[in-house]
């Protein structure tokens, strides 16, 4: 009984490994593109080219939520879902 939950929690956990695996990739495109056309200043502008650059080596060294949370201060400095 306690080896079925053992590889049931486990199973959960890499689920979300792998969502946040292809999650961070997506986020960093929708950031790349609304740069493109956001009406920021310059100072917005570097800010969220650092976190999202932040949110990219988070997401390649594999701390996720650090990854995460980078990422999604970039996005809502510009708008973004």
């Amino acid at each position: 009984m306690r080896f079925g939950i053992l590889i049931a929690v486990a199973l959960v956990a890499l689920t979300n490994v792998a969502l946040a695996q292809a999650k961070h990739p997506q986020d960093v495109q929708k950031i790349d593109a609304a740069l493109q056309t956001a009406q920021i200043n310059p100072a917005q502008r570097a800010e969220v080219i650092k976190l999202r650059n932040e949110g990219e080596k988070f997401h390649h060294t594999g701390e996720d939520s650090k990854a995460e949370f980078a990422l999604e201060q970039a996005k809502a400095v510009l708008g973004v879902r």
